[in-house]
C-alpha cells in the first residue's frame, strides 16, 4: 500500500511539473515564468527525494541539498535581474 502511495504522488509530481514547463514556455510574463522555473526546481527536489524513499536509501540527501540551494540561487538572480537589469554590478565606488 505504501509503495502505492508512494508511486501515485511521484506521478502528481511529475504531472504538475509537465504543467509547470508549460506555464515556463507560455507564461505571459518573465515573472511568471521566474516563479514556474522556481517550482520546477522545488518539483524535482520533491520526486528526488519520493524516489530515495521508495528505494529506502539516503544516498540522494546531497543531490536535494544540492538542488535546493541551485533553485535559492537561481530564484534569487532572475529576481535580482528583473528588479535593477543586472546581477552583479560594476561600479565598486559606492
Amino acid at each position: 500500500m505504501f509503495k502505492i502511495i508512494m508511486t501515485l504522488s511521484l506521478v502528481i509530481v511529475a504531472i504538475s511539473t509537465l504543467l509547470f514547463v508549460y506555464r515556463l514556455v507560455k507564461g505571459p510574463t518573465t515573472p511568471d515564468r521566474v516563479i514556474a522555473l522556481d517550482a520546477i526546481g522545488i518539483n524535482f527536489i520533491a520526486i528526488t527525494a519520493i524516489i530515495s524513499i521508495v528505494l529506502n536509501t539516503s544516498a540522494f540527501v546531497e543531490v536535494i541539498l544540492l538542488l535546493g540551494i541551485l533553485a535559492f540561487i537561481g530564484t534569487v538572480a532572475f529576481s535580482k535581474y528583473l528588479e535593477k537589469g543586472e546581477i552583479i554590478e560594476n561600479d565598486r565606488n559606492r
